[in-house]
């Protein structure tokens, strides 16, 4: 169980580094064996850390893309005089397609993280209203009346409490984006990793 976890595991981070690759088997072959002397069967031990899924997603997450990028260019073999030719001709179709690429995906991100930054401003409004309500009631009771300064005052205080309520989505707004901008990032390294 330990070996075909191990085993295929490595087969999955086969992207990565060697040197970087070794030292993840290793920790994991460490903590199942760290299982094992606990007193939990092997196939217990590898259940404990995960399925193999998991444990890809986890070091993708933490392995810079940069590191991915390096890994995947670093050529294998030399470069033939045609090879290298191919590309210096090529120049002009792929830095165009490849400025693209990187233009639709920052875009994307923007757009994402636009909607954090609008749903902050409406609940920044909502504040900036409740103060004002509540300051300006003040002189709306020594010159306009009672009511008028009651009306002032609880729109203030339905204000306050839809920025109250409305801080709350703020905060799940953010916590959903960042997820799911984590997850964006590990499927583009696992695709990178796993392209051949």
């Amino acid at each position: 169980m330990k070996e075909q976890f191990l085993n295929e595991l490595r087969s999955r981070l086969k992207g990565l580094p060697k040197n970087e690759i070794d030292e993840r088997i290793s920790f994991y072959a460490e903590m199942i064996d760290d299982g094992i002397e606990e007193g939990l069967s092997e196939e217990e031990a590898v259940k404990r850390i995960g399925t193999v899924d998991s444990v890809v997603s986890q070091i993708l997450s933490e392995v810079p893309f940069s590191k991915l990028v390096k890994e995947k260019i670093k050529p294998k073999r030399t470069l033939k005089g045609w090879e290298v030719a191919l590309i210096v001709l090529g120049f002009p179709l792929w830095l165009p397609l490849l400025l693209v690429a990187f233009t639709l995906i920052l875009v994307a991100y923007i757009v994402i993280w636009s909607l954090v930054i609008v749903a902050w401003s409406i609940e920044f409004s909502f504040i900036m209203a409740t103060i004002g309500c509540l300051i300006g009631c003040i002189p709306i009771f020594i010159h306009g009346g009672a009511l008028s300064g009651l009306s002032a005052m609880s729109l203030g205080l339905v204000s306050a409490g839809i920025s109250i309520l409305f801080f709350l989505v703020c905060i799940k707004i953010c916590k959903v984006t960042i997820n799911f901008t984590k997850k964006i990032l590990v499927s583009l390294k696992n695709g990178f990793l796993n392209k051949e």
